[in-house]
């Protein structure tokens, strides 16, 4: 069977010259030092350009909600569900046959989003000033007395954004908010983002911090003696042991639909399912990818996880209102 991106490079018919390919406008919540490179790859073997806008997932998602039909993006590569779910009603359904190899726990439900890849979130902390066995065993002992001035938190982000969001439909607003007040209120580290959580750890700004289960291995590749190391929370269906995916989904005003189809069915990819595995270290969506070695991998983080439908993740704005009230944002 011809796949899309043949398709879009094969002649139409002997006598006539092939038809130029449109470019894309990708907005990527994605970073760009994680994502260029598959980007590239793309761009490469099919000869369809990639303009990209990388800005943080929920200012892009913002964005989206402000432009409406006039946006200029054809595609939303965004880093969580959140934030796919947020704008889920101004993407076209893909195709069944694109995403029927990707379980249908990590697609809407509608087929209005697909995941990419996958990312555990867990328990980074000091190797020198922490022992395992002292660490919480579960997120909301991280509001306890002894944890006071010793969490770095990056309440922007993201993935911590839609790590709360999940938290809300899985707990409830009140003891969300509770959680959200008891966090700020044991005064932690502020931070912009994962890589910088690691670092304040590592700087002996804080102790702990809530992390994506991919950042640490970006740091260990480049010093091995890195003084932080990572862990699932002890207790099995905490909310802290919460399993994210990035994903894409295609804008119903985009005049690129079969060039967008091809991108998405391009990160859908042995090539690409390989790259997010053994470059970023996350996690793959299409069952079968070879995952390289990690320490802490899809299965333990599975069977740590909380049961969450990521199609009752997309209230980002409620999320934001509940940050600013606890004065995080």
């Amino acid at each position: 069977m011809t796949t899309l991106r043949n398709a879009l490079i094969a002649t139409v018919a002997i006598a006539a010259p092939m038809p130029a390919l449109a470019d894309l406008t990708l907005y990527s919540g994605r970073g760009e030092t994680l994502v260029a490179p598959i980007i590239q790859a793309f761009s490469d073997e099919t000869g369809i350009e990639v303009n990209v806008r990388y800005a943080g997932t929920a200012e892009l998602a913002i964005l989206l909600q402000e432009e409406g039909d006039a946006t200029p993006a054809d595609l939303f590569w965004a880093q969580d569900a959140t934030a796919l779910g947020s704008v889920a009603e101004s993407f076209a359904p893909l195709p069944e046959s694109l995403v029927d190899a990707v379980p249908t726990a990590y697609r809407d439900a509608e087929n209005r989003w697909v995941a990419t890849s996958g990312r555990g979130r867990v328990l980074a902390h000091s190797i020198e000033r922490v022992n395992a066995e002292d660490l919480p065993a579960t997120m909301d002992e991280m509001t306890d007395a002894e944890w006071e001035g010793r969490v770095a938190l990056a309440p922007t982000n993201g993935s911590f954004v839609a790590h709360i969001t999940a938290m809300r439909t899985h707990l409830g607003d009140e003891a969300t908010a509770a959680w959200l007040e008891g966090i700020k209120a044991n005064d932690p580290v502020i931070v912009s983002n994962n890589t910088a959580i690691l670092q304040a750890i590592a700087d002996g700004e804080a102790d702990i911090g809530i992390v994506n289960n991919y950042y640490l291995n970006r740091f260990l590749r480049r010093d091995a003696d890195f003084p932080v190391t990572q862990t699932l929370f002890e207790t099995q269906g905490d909310i802290g042991n919460l399993l994210l995916v990035a994903g894409i989904g295609i804008l119903n005003g985009s005049d690129q639909t079969e060039e967008a189809q091809a991108f998405v069915e391009y990160l859908l990819s042995p090539t690409a399912q390989q790259y997010f595995t053994g470059e970023v270290s996350e996690f793959p969506v299409i069952p079968g990818t070879i995952v390289s070695r990690q320490d802490v991998n899809i299965d333990d983080v599975v069977e740590a996880a909380p049961q969450i439908d990521l199609n009752t993740i997309g209230d980002l704005e409620g999320t934001l209102d509940m940050l600013r009230e606890a004065g995080l944002i």
